[in-house]
C-alpha cells in the first residue's frame, strides 16, 4: 500500500469513527463516549450537535435511542442489531423487542449503476444477456437489491445485485467497530462477560458470508435438495430455482416467483386455496427441516413464503439459514418430551448436554424453577402455541441461570414463535404439539438403532484399541524424558498400595468393557442377520452373548460398587 493509499484509509477510519462519536452524542450516549476519549475531545465534538435534536432524544428511552443510533449508522449497523436481536441470552428483552423493530431498506441506486455491476460480474452487456433487464428496482436493502428481467430462453428471473462499494464501507465499520469493542472491553469490566470483542467477530464472519451471494445460492440448492430426496413431500414445498451461469459473488439469479403473501387470506380464498391445507404444510416442513434434516430457514415471516398453485408453498430469502448438530437434535427431542412428561431430572439433564458449561451453580434454584415451569404448562393446556411457548420459558431459565446453551437454540426459538403465528393465522385449530411429537420420537429413536450403536460401539472399540496400542509408547517417551532430566517428577506419598489397587481395579475393568462391548457387537450382528442355529426367529448364538453380556456387566456394576479400598486391608496397617 502507497503512502497516498495509506493516508486515505486512514483518514476514513478517523472520520467515521469522529460520525460514531458524533451520533451517541446526538442520542445522549455521553457517558459511553467518555469511555472512548480519555483526553475529553468529546466535548468539542458536542458543540457540533444540534441543542434540538439532542433535546429530542432525551425523551426516548435508552433502547430506542440505541436502535436508532444504528439505523443512522448505516447498514453495518443495522445488520449487526439484528443478529443482536437473536441472542436474548446477552441482551436485555426490551433492547431485543428494539432491534427486532430495524429497518433494513435505503433508496435504490439507478438502473445504469446496478446494469454496471451485473455487466462487470458477468463479463458482457445485459442486452446480450436478457432479452429484457428492468432498470427499476422492485425491492431494495441497505446490502443489495431486486430486479426483474427474462433470459434469452424464456424464464422470468430476479437479480439480487449488490451494492457498489458495500463491503468496502462494512469492512471499514467492522475495524473501528472491532476498536471501540477493545477499549469497552478494557474500560467497562462489567462488559467482559459479553465478549464485545468476540462478537463483532463472529458478526465479522456472518456478515461476510452474506456478502458472497454463493452462500446464499448454496443455501437455496440445499434447501431445495432436501425436499426433493423427499418421498413424502410430493411437491408440496417449493425453492426458486437458481441459475448459476447468470450467478456471482455480487450477483444472485433466481426463478421469479408468481405467487400470493401466506398472509393474504383474503386472495387465498378467491383464488381456491385451502389454508388449512396450507397450514398443515407449512408446519409439517419446518418440523422435516429441523429434525430430519438439521438445516431450517430462520426467517419464516409471511414476507418470505408465498403460495402457488395447489397450496404449494414457496420459502424465498435464503440469507438466514439455521443449522443444527444431529447430537443438539437428540437433546432437543428428549427436552420436548421430558417436559411434557413433567420430569424436571430430564430437562435438567438434556440442558446440560445442550450447555456448553455443564457445571450448574445453584442446582436446588434449577430444579425449583423447572418445577414451577412444568406446572404452570400442563395447567394452562397449551395448544396451537406450546412448542414456541415451551421454548420462550425456557429460555427465560437458561438465561436467568447461566447455561451456555448453542446458538442456534435462540434462531430455533425465535423461527418457531415467527411460524407458528403465520400457521395461527391460517388455521387457529392446528395443534402444533401433536404434529411434532412423532418427529421427536423419530429423533431420539436414530440414536438407538441397533445397526448406528453398533457402529458406534465398534468406533468406540477402535478407539479404546488404538489408545491401548499407544499408551505403552507414550509412557516409554515420558520415562526417557524423564531419565534425561526434560522432566523432573517429585513424588512424596503417604503409602503406594491404595494408588496400586487402584490401577489395578481400572484395568480389569477397561478390560472387560472391552469384552463386553465386543460381545454386545457380535450379538447384535449376529442377531440382525440371523445367524444360525435359531431361537424362534432370533440367532441363538447372539442371545447367548447378551446373557453373558448381562452377567460382566452385573459384575462390572458389583465391582464399581465396591470403591477403590473396600477389599485391601492397608488401612489397617
Amino acid at each position: 500500500m502507497g503512502l497516498f493509499a495509506y493516508l486515505d484509509v486512514k483518514y476514513h477510519y478517523l472520520r467515521r469513527y469522529n460520525q460514531i462519536i458524533s451520533v451517541l452524542f446526538k442520542y445522549g450516549f455521553e457517558d459511553l463516549v467518555a469511555y472512548l476519549e480519555e483526553n475529553k475531545r468529546f466535548r468539542f465534538i458536542k458543540k457540533f450537535i444540534p441543542k434540538e435534536r439532542y433535546e429530542h432524544a432525551l425523551k426516548l428511552t435508552k433502547w430506542e435511542k440505541m436502535r436508532l443510533v444504528c439505523e443512522e449508522l448505516g447498514p453495518t449497523f443495522v445488520k449487526f442489531g439484528q443478529i443482536l436481536s437473536n441472542r436474548p441470552d446477552l441482551l436485555p428483552a426490551d433492547l431485543i423487542k428494539e432491534l427486532e423493530k430495524l429497518q433494513d431498506s435505503v433508496p435504490p441506486i439507478g438502473g445504469p449503476i446496478a446494469s454496471a455491476v451485473v455487466e462487470a460480474e458477468l463479463k458482457s452487456k445485459t442486452y446480450e444477456l436478457f432479452a429484457w433487464f428492468d432498470p427499476i428496482a422492485f425491492a431494495s436493502a441497505s446490502i443489495a437489491q431486486v430486479h426483474r428481467a427474462t433470459l434469452k430462453t424464456g424464464e422470468q428471473v430476479v437479480l439480487k445485485i449488490q451494492r457498489p462499494g458495500i463491503k468496502e464501507v462494512i469492512d471499514s465499520d467492522i475495524k473501528v467497530m472491532i476498536y471501540i469493542a477493545g477499549i469497552f472491553n478494557t474500560r467497562i469490566p462489567s462488559l467482559k462477560s459479553f465478549d464485545p470483542v468476540g462478537l463483532v467477530r463472529n458478526f465479522e464472519e456472518s456478515i461476510k458470508k452474506e456478502l458472497d451471494f454463493i452462500n446464499e445460492s448454496i443455501n437455496v440448492q440445499r434447501f431445495h435438495n432436501n425436499f426433493a430426496e423427499d418421498q413424502s413431500d410430493k411437491g408440496y414445498i417449493h425453492s426458486p430455482l437458481v441459475y448459476k451461469e447468470f450467478t456471482t459473488a455480487k450477483v444472485l439469479t433466481l426463478e421469479f416467483i408468481d405467487g400470493i403473501k401466506i398472509s393474504d387470506q383474503l386472495k387465498l380464498t378467491e383464488m381456491g386455496h385451502d389454508r388449512k391445507v396450507i397450514a398443515r404444510r407449512l408446519a409439517t416442513s419446518y418440523f422435516k427441516q429441523v429434525f430430519n434434516y438439521g438445516f431450517f430457514h430462520a426467517d419464516p415471516h409471511p414476507g418470505n413464503l408465498f403460495i402457488l398453485p395447489g397450496n404449494v408453498v414457496c420459502f424465498l430469502d435464503y440469507g438466514m439459514m439455521g443449522s443444527i448438530l444431529r447430537k443438539d437434535l437428540e437433546q432437543f427431542g428428549y427436552l420436548f418430551l421430558a417436559v411434557n412428561a413433567m420430569d424436571v431430572r430430564k430437562i435438567i439433564r438434556a440442558l446440560q448436554m445442550l450447555s456448553d458449561n455443564p457445571v450448574i451453580k445453584n442446582f436446588r434454584a434449577l430444579e425449583t424453577d423447572l418445577y414451577e415451569f412444568v406446572q404452570i404448562n400442563s395447567i394452562e393446556k397449551i395448544h396451537q402455541n406450546e412448542l414456541s411457548t415451551v421454548m420462550l420459558r425456557l429460555k427465560d431459565i437458561i438465561i436467568k441461570h447461566g447455561l451456555k446453551v448453542p446458538t442456534h437454540f435462540y434462531l430455533l426459538a425465535r423461527s418457531l414463535v415467527t411460524v407458528e403465528g403465520v400457521i395461527a393465522n391460517l388455521d387457529p385449530e392446528l395443534e402444533l404439539s401433536k404434529m411434532a411429537r412423532p418427529y421427536l420420537i423419530r429423533t431420539i429413536a436414530k440414536h438407538y438403532d441397533p445397526v448406528k450403536f453398533a457402529k458406534r460401539v465398534i468406533n468406540s472399540v477402535y478407539e479404546m484399541g488404538m489408545y491401548m496400542e499407544e499408551f505403552p509408547r507414550d509412557l516409554k517417551n515420558a520415562i526417557r524424558k524423564i531419565n534425561t532430566g526434560e522432566i523432573k517428577v517429585d513424588l512424596n506419598h503417604q503409602g503406594i498400595e491404595p494408588m496400586i489397587h487402584t490401577v489395578n481395579r481400572v484395568s480389569r475393568q477397561i478390560i472387560s468393557g472391552l469384552i463386553l462391548s465386543a460381545l454386545i457387537v457380535s450379538s447384535t450382528l449376529m442377531i440382525i442377520n440371523k445367524i444360525p442355529p435359531l431361537w424362534g426367529k432370533s440367532s441363538a448364538p447372539g442371545i447367548i452373548g447378551f446373557i453373558i453380556a448381562g452377567i460382566i456387566t452385573f459384575g462390572m456394576l458389583k465391582d464399581i460398587r465396591k470403591g477403590d479400598y473396600d477389599n485391601w486391608s492397608g488401612w489397617d496397617h
